[in-house]
């Protein structure tokens, strides 16, 4: 079941009430949304509140909280993913295959292969950061993750701690998976690389190299950008947990 994210003040004496509008027409309109229903809803402080619908109208609906908790639902630190702009359904993919694998940052950028301009691309952070608010809603995440306006891949990754990051490359590899994780820092923000369908350039791969970052091979295989987010992503997370 779906979560819905709202404010801590939308909750007072063990009753909910949604007032919002957008949400209020989406629970409404869309879902129908009835009397004694379950609803999930989700708070800034990460407090999860399992919830039976009382009333429904079209300025507001009011739930009776059964539960809450605090949420699990979110990595115990912060992964940030730097990730080539792809066209827009693989972009679409990517930015949902992200928000599911607990990134709390995507930062898009222009990469020498990319099949898009910085140009083409810099109209659609709206519709990115909507369907990553949908994925989180859907698979009822802790948070939401922040898309971040499209940078150049070498101004961006001017500011990044080497030693907490990691490029994904499938070529070029440097490290091994054990290598890459047992340094990096916890309470500092990680950073996985993807290139786009093409790949890195070599002039990209030079500039890896001789700023000396974790060059990580996900094996023989070949994956699609969106897939290998997943492949990566889990990977990483796997040993890091």
């Amino acid at each position: 079941m779906p979560h819905f994210f709202i404010k801590s003040s939308d909750v007072k004496n063990g009753i909910l009430t949604i007032e919002d509008k957008e949400l209020l027409r989406h629970l409404v309109s869309s879902l129908r949304v009835r009397c004694a229903e379950g609803l999930k809803f989700i708070d800034e402080n990460e407090m999860q509140y399992e919830t039976l619908v009382s009333s429904v109208d079209v300025k507001k609906i009011e739930a009776r909280v059964l539960d809450f908790y605090p949420s699990k639902r979110k990595l115990p630190y912060s992964m940030c993913l730097v990730q080539s702009v792809l066209k827009s359904d693989a972009q679409s993919l990517l930015i949902s295959n992200a928000t599911q694998c607990g990134v709390d940052f995507i930062y898009p950028v222009i990469t020498d292969n990319c099949a898009v301009s910085k140009k083409n691309v810099a109209d659609k952070l709206q519709r990115w950061q909507k369907i990553s608010d949908e994925t989180s809603k859907q698979c009822e995440r802790a948070n939401l993750a922040r898309v971040y306006d499209v940078s150049d891949i070498e101004k961006f990754a001017l500011d990044v701690d080497r030693k907490n990051a990691i490029v994904l490359a499938e070529k070029y590899a440097n490290c091994s998976l054990d290598d890459a994780v047992k340094d990096i820092d916890l309470s500092s923000k990680i950073y996985v690389f993807v290139g786009p369908e093409g790949g890195y350039s070599e002039r990209e791969f030079l500039y890896f190299k001789e700023n000396n970052y974790k060059l990580l091979s996900l094996g023989n295989l070949i994956y699609k950008a969106p897939n290998a987010v997943v492949a990566g992503l889990s990977i990483i997370n796997a040993r890091l947990l």
